[in-house]
């Protein structure tokens, strides 16, 4: 038999990342995950700790790092992702960004292995053109307190393709959409965990600013899905990854009613500084050069959504008892 294909997922222990591990298991890879747990939790991939082909090392990838052996793909997620999360940790978010990025581009140079970023639609900042296109530059504050992230991101975006270009290191770039599912974080500010847990409890649903802003949603299998389908591929990117499917926060606040069956009233707060008001990706170069879209509509993910956090959130609250 030949060997098994080693991939290294760095933030392994992240919402999404740590579905990434899953899948790339299930594909039949060995995987060596690093997190430092600043946001990630090793209740995420508690359940892969005793498989023979899964190694967790605790690692901050903003500092040097060796790994041993074989290494067919790196995949560089680690970074906080939420506003909350961002703004707590301003200079480890940019670290990452930078150093992070350098530490695992040579990781992949040296070991010769594909090297995929996972970068963000906050790239295209508070976005002019609607539908995002990846052609499109952004419309992005460079000094403003979400900066840290944005730019972080953008810089990493350019160190991977500097790479590409002066080592001819194979890379890949994907942009990802609002994602959403299991094991978000509860109180990482976004408005999935945000909406889910205040209508569970009864609380008001806090919508910044008028509601008339949107997003778009894409369930966590189906992200996975989409990256580990780039990673395979010859496409550099970058390619958006995320669900086109548009809805306004209000809309979306009184679908997260209508499913939890709470009762709570909606209540409006002013919008944060450079808060985008829209967005949505075109999928076109996924659809048609990666053979992927999202499968899984806002219902039915958020109704797995909605269950996993109630049964979190009884767990808490047994904790407490």
């Amino acid at each position: 038999m030949p060997a098994k294909k080693v991939t290294v997922v760095t933030g392994g222990a992240g919402f999404l990342a740590s579905h990434m591990c899953d899948q790339l298991i299930e594909r039949g890879h060995r995987v060596i995950c690093l997190d430092n747990f600043i946001t990630g939790k090793k209740a995420n991939i508690a359940h892969l700790l005793g498989n023979k082909d899964f190694v967790f090392i605790k690692q901050d990838v903003s500092r040097p790092f060796k790994i041993a052996g074989r290494v067919d793909y790196v995949m560089h997620c680690a970074s906080p992702a939420s506003p909350v999360d961002y703004l707590n940790y301003p200079i480890e978010t940019l670290l990452v960004g930078s150093q992070g990025t350098h530490q695992t581009l040579e990781l992949a140079r040296t070991k010769k292995a594909v090297y995929l970023l996972t970068s963000t639609s906050e790239v295209y900042g508070d976005p002019k053109e609607h539908p995002q296109k990846e052609t499109y530059w952004g419309h992005v504050n460079p000094i403003g307190s979400r900066s840290v992230y944005d730019e972080a991101k953008r810089y990493a975006e350019a160190a991977v393709f500097a790479y590409r270009r002066t080592f001819k290191v194979d890379t890949r770039v994907v942009r990802i959409f609002n994602t959403y599912g299991p094991r978000m974080n509860m109180n990482d500010g976004r408005v999935v965990p945000n909406f889910i847990c205040q209508a569970i409890k009864g609380e008001p649903l806090t919508v910044y600013g008028d509601g008339r802003q949107t997003r778009s949603f894409c369930y966590v299998e189906d992200e996975a899905d989409g990256i580990l389908r780039l990673l395979f591929s010859s496409e550099p990117g970058p390619v958006n990854i995320g669900n086109p499917g548009e809805f306004t926060m209000l809309e979306f606040a009184r679908q997260v009613l209508k499913l939890t069956g709470s009762k709570s009233r909606i209540v409006h707060e002013p919008l944060p500084e450079d808060d985008p008001k829209q967005r949505r990706p075109d999928i076109t170069v996924a659809r048609t050069r990666l053979g992927w879209e999202p499968k899984i509509d806002l219902e039915q993910g958020l109704t797995r959504t909605i269950a996993w956090f109630r049964s979190e959130l009884a767990c808490a609250g047994k904790k407490k008892k």
